[in-house]
């Protein structure tokens, strides 16, 4: 788990649910209920939140690793070969789910699961897409201000961003004489933005394209974006069962080799529409 986890922003802060069964339904809130003020003998008006019902079902991820026995015989004094296999199989894991996390899309793979993006849907005008122009622009602090303002009932767990965004929030800070840092749960120093941590995903892609403040492809051009979230039960959370697994399956028939099998029953969940956003069409 540990090396699955370390190298990630997203896996080191995302609380996972665990399911009994292969999927979830649950209703993702939409807008609060209201409260008001009455006088004796008022009519009192009823109010009761919003919500959609959805369902998110576990998507099956894995991989099988095999090690060749002379290898192992072999170099069995200087390094684990099989130990070393599994866990880059497991770093494979982590980048496949952290591309899904960004980029899934039942409608394209239907064996994956929705990512953050697909829920949020830049492509559609709302309060959680702030555009930092009609076509994109030059970040600045204040459009990062705005993004965090979108995420309500408290600051965001996590700045999620490509690595050119990262460079250019640093460059932004240093030259406001800003030097804010905090350390990762593995006691990796990572820089911070108004108390929260900067993520850093090699997934983001800088290469999206922005028309009339929302986006149209996420190619063709030079933008990027930035999302903010809560992570937990009413915002999001991930959700799996079992946890990641691993099975020897023993001898391969047909090669001089034993076979490990990873596997990882996993999806994600969005609980509340104000707890996540993104910032779209940002420039170096």
């Amino acid at each position: 788990i540990e090396t699955v986890v370390k190298d990630s922003p997203v896996l080191q802060i995302l609380p996972f649910m665990e399911l009994v069964g292969n999927s979830l339904k649950y209703n993702r809130e939409l807008a609060l209920p209201s409260a008001d003020f009455y006088a004796v003998g008022d009519i009192w008006t009823e109010s009761t939140p919003t919500f959609t019902p959805m369902t998110a079902s576990l998507a099956i991820m894995g991989g099988d690793a095999d090690v060749d026995h002379y290898l192992q015989q072999t170099r069995a004094n200087i390094n684990d070969i099989q130990q070393e296999v599994i866990a880059l199989k497991a770093k494979a894991l982590r980048h496949k789910f952290e591309d899904t996390f960004l980029y899934g899309d039942t409608a394209v793979d239907a064996k994956a699961f929705d990512g953050i993006r697909k829920l949020i849907d830049p492509a559609t005008a709302s309060d959680q897409v702030i555009a930092c122009g009609a076509s994109g622009a030059t970040l600045t602090l204040s459009m990062l201000d705005q993004l965090i303002d979108a995420i309500r009932g408290g600051k965001p767990h996590l700045l999620l961003m490509s690595r050119r965004s990262r460079r250019k929030i640093k460059a932004l800070m240093l030259a406001a004489g800003i030097v804010e840092q905090t350390q990762d749960q593995f006691g990796n120093t990572v820089i911070a933005y108004n108390g929260i941590p900067v993520g850093v995903t090699d997934w983001q892609l800088d290469t999206h394209t922005v028309s009339s403040s929302v986006e149209t492809s996420t190619t063709g051009a030079a933008c990027s974006a930035i999302y903010a979230f809560q992570m937990g039960e009413d915002g999001i959370c991930g959700l799996h069962n079992g946890g990641i697994q691993a099975e020897v399956l023993g001898a391969v028939s047909n090669k001089n080799a034993i076979r490990t099998r990873l596997r990882w029953y996993n999806s994600i969940a969005d609980f509340c529409v104000v707890k996540r956003a993104v910032l779209i069409g940002v420039k170096d």
